[in-house]
């Protein structure tokens, strides 16, 4: 509705560079992300020991995450690159990463060769060896060979007594039949393992992709952690995720808990949906393009969705397995199909002064063309659906939304102010752009409560932070994720097979001049979340960019359409007596200590496992009963338009209907609505 300044960037736009190399090497591409390191980013760090070491830590830390594989005489051997990247990257010498594929196929197979030789091994259930966790953390690589072979010793024997808890929850079953359903579940489970190993073998490209992959995103990561490598894979999946339309078959994937790849969803109308021949947990033994077949056995789900994505793909025969055990083969073609999440609708909140209430999953945007219709035409047309209906607020939900288009951002915000300054943008060379909304007149003039929570992220901040400048409405919910700079994908060459950069180009402040970089945008009013202190935002991520403020004499004007203060207290008062608030709390707390920062030391004994598995249901046992138990607070209602629609559709309508009924029971828009209420009866 109101365009801001046809040429403000985007947070995932596209720009191209004149690099020309055609070389599809590990050498090019660092060469290439190098010169658009110190081309484009924001704040690019110097070639120089730091970096080297920066860059080597990174790099190793995503190898072997979980340490399962390095021995301490292997990362001893790596030490000696620490203080050297930068030499090798400067000298454009890249064969040092040829070490780390070799260490890593050696570990893999050696750990294979270890899990056979315990499917024959007698394996010790008395208590004598115990497990120790220290919330999540893994301190050390293996000191040793005997070191590694504990290590799988003890995860053979912890999963197959968890698979044995999975199959028999009853103590005293297991307990009596222990010996037979121990020497029957065995092999599945070292299976299971020598399988998840394979999985990095068998990925596409290999070990050898996969560490050049992680060598380019630790370069890229050292500069800022929103920085990152993308090959032509990573690209299409990411800009799906903040595009209104895509080519797709319709289906989604996932790995079920037998290790096989199963279909999860199959998208209404489309190809998948249109064929009648796919079902929900149908397994995938194969995908064969035109060009290249994929089989599923031992192969993580995360390559077949890059599959399923790859855009010179346009047509796959799935061999699929059904559950009657049949096997058949289907053809499908990809078809341009609309990206359910990234749908906005506009729902009717009932009562004596009706209410809107629309969800923003993502600040969407069309892809093909720089003046797309996106996100902000779609609240629009919402928006109006809504007012026919005679709202008297608006609620408008961000909650786990993590960005997306600026331009859409500065868009959306300014449908709800009278022209002005919505924020400011500064770059590398310190230029400061103000972003304005032009346009007189507002799309809505009545009040409005936004809602966020730790992952409402970047464009979502914008407009949430411009939002509460203007004081045009109140956010409520948690503080947020805190990231306030924006990103550009940028091709590394002419070949697009040598991947792209998504590089942090730019920051953006309020129109106050300060950033909530890492802080975060505080809500007016704090509500209790299952998420506190996990620890998800970006102050926690290494090498965040640090907050900044700029100067600024904006001239801008605050609304003042109610008591903020009045709001607050009235609001806070009522989540502070709210029974459902104090068991979020509880919940929350209970979390933390026995999941996420758990210190325990468990016996590695049928009943010691068994503790422990049962100390974990109850934690997640109360969390999903206080979900399950939660009462109708509200009464949703479609706009008169979705009803038509719904009206011949029989899916649809029962999809909205389950819908409506969770939206009804959401405990944070039912205060929302409290606090619109309180909003109206103020005026």
């Amino acid at each position: 509705m109101h365009k801001i300044l046809k040429f403000l960037v985007f947070i995932i736009g596209l720009v191209s560079t004149n690099l020309n190399s055609q070389s599809n090497s590990i050498c090019n591409k660092v060469e290439a992300v190098s010169k658009l390191v110190n081309t484009f980013h924001y704040n690019p760090k110097p070639l120089n020991d730091s970096l080297s070491v920066g860059i080597y830590n990174l790099f190793i830390e995503s190898l072997d995450q979980k340490k399962r594989l390095f021995k301490q005489s292997d990362t001893a051997a790596f030490n000696s690159d620490a203080y050297k990247i930068d030499d090798y990257i400067s000298k454009k010498k890249c064969g040092f990463l040829d070490k780390y594929t070799n260490t890593i196929q050696a570990r893999i197979s050696d750990s294979k060769t270890y899990l056979e030789g315990l499917k024959d091994a007698n394996l010790d259930y008395t208590g004598k060896d115990s497990l120790y966790f220290n919330g999540g953390k893994v301190t050390r690589y293996f000191k040793d060979d005997n070191a590694v072979k504990r290590f799988w010793n003890k995860r053979v024997r912890y999963e197959l007594i968890y698979r044995l808890l999975e199959h028999d929850s009853v103590l005293q079953n297991l307990k009596e039949n222990f010996n037979t359903l121990e020497k029957q579940f065995r092999p599945e489970i070292i299976e299971k393992e020598i399988c998840f190993l394979n999985e990095i073998e068998n990925r596409n490209g290999g070990v050898k992709k996969m560490v050049e992959e992680a060598f380019l995103n630790a370069y890229l990561q050292y500069q800022d952690p929103n920085s990152s490598y993308f090959n032509p894979s990573d690209k299409s999946l990411f800009e799906q995720g903040v595009s209104n339309s895509q080519r797709s078959f319709g289906i989604t994937t996932f790995k079920d808990d037998n290790g096989q790849i199963v279909i999860g969803t199959i998208a209404s109308g489309s190809p998948a949906f249109k064929s009648g021949g796919f079902d929900v947990r149908d397994e995938i033994i194969s995908l064969k393009s035109e060009v290249s077949e994929l089989k599923t056995d031992c192969i993580s789900n995360d390559d077949i969705i890059a599959f399923l994505n790859d855009e010179t793909i346009d047509k796959i025969d799935f061999k699929i397995k059904k559950k009657s055990g049949a096997i058949k083969t289907i053809a499908l073609t990809k078809e341009e199909l609309k990206v359910e999440e990234n749908t906005v609708n506009g729902y009717v909140i009932g009562g004596d002064k009706p209410l809107g209430y629309i969800k923003i999953s993502s600040f969407y945007t069309d892809l093909e063309t720089f003046d797309g219709l996106g996100l902000t035409n779609d609240v629009a047309k919402q928006l109006y659906l809504l007012q026919r209906e005679g709202i008297e607020g608006l609620i408008i939900d961000l909650r786990s939304n993590g960005g997306g288009s600026m331009k859409e951002a500065s868009e959306l915000s300014g449908m709800f102010i009278d022209r002005g300054p919505v924020a400011i943008t500064k770059d590398r060379l310190d230029g400061l752009y103000t972003v304005r909304d032009p346009n007189r007149g507002m799309a809505f003039y009545k009040p409005i409560v936004i809602l966020v929570d730790h992952f409402s992220a970047s464009a979502s901040e914008f407009f949430a932070a411009a939002m509460q400048d203007y004081k045009r409405a109140i956010v409520i919910g948690s503080k947020t994720h805190g990231k306030a700079t924006s990103q550009q994908i940028i091709p590394l060459g002419i070949d697009k097979d040598l991947g792209f950069c998504r590089l942090t180009i730019q920051q953006f402040f309020r129109v106050t001049g300060k950033s909530h970089q890492i802080e975060g945008v505080e809500p007016d009013v704090e509500m209790p979340d299952f998420y506190d202190d996990f620890e998800t935002e970006e102050r926690f991520y290494k090498y965040a960019l640090e907050n900044e403020t700029v100067e600024t004499t904006l001239p801008f004007k605050p609304l003042k359409l109610y008591n903020l203060e009045t709001i607050k207290a009235k609001s806070t008062d009522r989540i502070s007596k709210n029974s459902a608030f104090k068991e979020i709390k509880s919940i929350n707390r209970n979390m933390l200590t026995n999941v996420i920062n758990r210190k325990a030391t468990v016996p590695l004994t049928l009943d010691g496992i068994y503790k422990d598995a049962d100390n974990f249901k109850q934690v997640w046992l109360a969390y999903s009963n206080f979900n399950n138990s939660q009462k109708q607070y509200l009464d949703f209602k479609n706009t008169s338009s979705t009803k038509e629609r719904l009206a011949y559709n029989q899916i649809e309508e029962e999809l909205n209907r389950q819908l409506l009924q969770s939206l009804s029971k959401d405990l944070y828009i039912y205060e929302a609505v409290n606090v619109l209420q309180d909003i109206l009866n103020q005026n």
